[in-house]
């Protein structure tokens, strides 16, 4: 029987300095002990991409996008390096490899690429001459171009999204994610000291979490695993304790229906007031902002009377002064009365699957929120999540209030008789 292959990776705070990056390798080499075969993926150390981005800025107000991926790929060259020489310090066989050299090919896109495909021969054959294999991660090679290879990076989170894909694209046995955390919580502990650690959850239920704004995990990671079916295991660097495994969740229509709850402060507010009430003015709204790549959420529409109405919509708050200097001429064109917007409000959800077949649900969150004198200002649902907008500094009263309207603190019961 071969042994197992294990995909690990480690953020930015499990590789911080020198003295993390020795206790990281002393878990690598434990777990190789063990008789794992182990691909490492590793972020940059800290807060290096942020430090890298702000020298940058400081050369010019616009770097070019090939440019500026050049330079942050450097910041996981840099973890790679040093932790496959922490691992030589050990005793123990160990490589540095970059995305490209890796096999990770990606999209034309700089700052955000898509990953296309993973050729993990490379990666094989050290593995096959017994050495742990350090993938510097965030990064790829764009095959957009054939003949003009070029470095490009796969946007925040990026190193989640490099690890499930070389798990998938090496039929992996693990991947675990380490990170500052043990696991995903029902509500973010910092804001919420009821909350309580999730054994398990769905890959739908964390993808809604990691779309509302929880940060332990990035999106297409969760994806990728879900669409591959590979089971991802978030665990703590600093710690040896159990984490939290996202895979199919067989017991989910016996479960509590409300699994967690995320929240988002990076979310602004536009409200187009008294906009004419006829076809084609939401889409003359709409149209500029896509096509500046501005990502609009909850949109809210009033009832027209006279016609007119009023349109209200969410963008990312660091998007809020790009969205304004798109839409005001547009608000001149076409005859709004005015364009105001609010950077103080913030987005909670509950989420879990099945919530919008199941009653009462709705009423028992906006009931919560009420009874801790919490305004909403706007609603949004899916399948599994009902998303209220309020006043950002109510955010730790209406999480609290919820966590406990739906006794999230309290240890899951499955329903045996369910179904």
């Amino acid at each position: 029987m071969s042994s197992p292959l294990v995909v690990q990776k480690f953020g930015g705070s499990s590789v911080a300095n020198a003295e993390r990056m020795q206790r990281v390798a002393r878990r690598i080499k434990r777990e190789r002990d063990s008789g794992s075969r182990l691909v490492v993926v590793v972020s940059a150390m800290g807060d290096t991409t942020d430090e890298l981005l702000a020298l940058a800025a400081a050369i010019t107000d616009e770097p070019d996008p090939r440019e500026l991926d050049m330079l942050l790929a450097t910041g996981e060259h840099q973890s790679a390096t040093l932790v496959s020489m922490a691992l030589h310090g050990l005793g123990v066989p160990a490589i540095s490899l970059t995305g490209a050299q890796a096999g990770i090919t990606t999209d034309g896109t700089y700052g955000r690429a898509r990953i296309a495909g993973v050729e993990p021969s490379r990666i094989q054959h050290e593995l096959d001459q017994g050495k742990v294999v350090i993938v510097a991660g965030f990064q790829g090679l764009s095959v957009a171009a054939p003949g003009h290879a070029e470095t490009t990076t796969l946007g925040r989170g990026g190193s989640d999204t490099t690890a499930v894909a070389l798990a998938a694209g090496l039929k992996a046995d693990r991947c675990q994610i380490f990170t500052d955390v043990k696991g995903i919580y029902t509500a973010d502990p910092r804001v919420v000291p009821a909350a309580r650690q999730l054994p398990l959850i769905g890959y739908e239920e964390m993808l809604e979490m990691a779309h509302q704004g929880a940060q332990v995990m990035q999106v297409r990671a969760v994806e990728l695993g879900w669409v591959n079916n590979v089971v991802i295991e978030v665990l703590s660097s600093f710690e040896d304790a159990p984490g939290t495994l996202i895979t199919e969740d067989p017991h989910v229509e016996q479960r509590n229906k409300v699994r967690g709850l995320a929240h988002d402060r990076n979310v602004a507010k536009l409200t187009l007031v008294a906009v004419p009430d006829s076809p084609g003015v939401a889409a003359r709204v709409f149209e500029p902002l896509a096509e500046a790549g501005i990502n609009v959420d909850i949109i809210v529409q009033n009832v027209g009377h006279h016609g007119a109405t009023d349109l209200s919509f969410t963008t990312p708050r660091v998007e809020l002064a790009r969205a304004k200097r798109i839409l005001e001429p547009i608000a001149r064109e076409l005859g709004f009365r005015e364009l105001t917007t609010d950077a103080s409000v913030a987005k909670v959800s509950i989420i879990g699957a099945g919530i919008q077949n199941a009653p009462g649900y709705a009423a028992r969150m906006f009931r919560a929120l009420a009874d801790a004198g919490v305004n909403i200002e706007m609603i949004s649902t899916s399948e599994i999540r009902i998303t209220a907008m309020i006043a950002e500094d109510q955010l730790p009263v209406a999480l609290n209030a919820l966590h406990a309207a739906f006794q999230l603190e309290q240890p899951e019961a499955i329903d045996s008789a369910a179904g």
